[in-house]
């Protein structure tokens, strides 16, 4: 398996999630090669962030909050190929912070526990009022990597 380029060690980067999702593929989800379709990586990438964010004790409150997070970018890696009513854990950690900006992580695992799929992307910390970037309180950087 090729290393996606946002890995330097497999074990360490592997070892170091600690909150993930839980979903089961739907037939609704699949191709007509009876495989996951490449665009719901995507959805499943979504929902594991905003259980990342709950988890954290982030943003319960989305649609009255002032600072929000919205997504800057986003890839995935496909490992390996999954299927109809496959259980997936998504793993989702966060990897590096800029000012206003962090990297997130992601890993999606099957039921043999073999990586499937591989994500990051960042996030940007936004005003909604102002529609403007801001820089993350040392108490919320401390949230998104404390351990559970």
């Amino acid at each position: 398996m090729k290393k996606p380029s946002y890995i330097a060690d497999w074990e360490e980067w592997s070892g170091e999630f600690d909150t993930y999702w839980e979903t089961v593929v739907r037939f609704s989800e699949i191709d007509m090669l009876g495989h996951l379709n490449n665009t719901i990586a995507f959805k499943y990438f979504e929902e594991a962030r905003i259980h990342f964010f709950r988890e954290k004790g982030l943003r319960k409150n989305w649609e009255k909050d002032e600072l929000v997070f919205v997504v800057a970018d986003l890839q995935c890696d496909y490992i390996r190929q999954v299927y109809y009513h496959e259980t997936l854990r998504i793993f989702v950690k966060a990897a590096a912070f800029g000012n206003s900006s962090c990297d997130l992580h992601y890993k999606a695992v099957n039921e043999k526990n073999e990586v499937v799929l591989t994500g990051r992307g960042t996030i940007v910390q936004f005003n909604q009022l102002t529609g403007r970037p801001v820089p993350f309180h040392p108490s919320t950087k401390q949230l998104l990597t404390k351990t559970n």
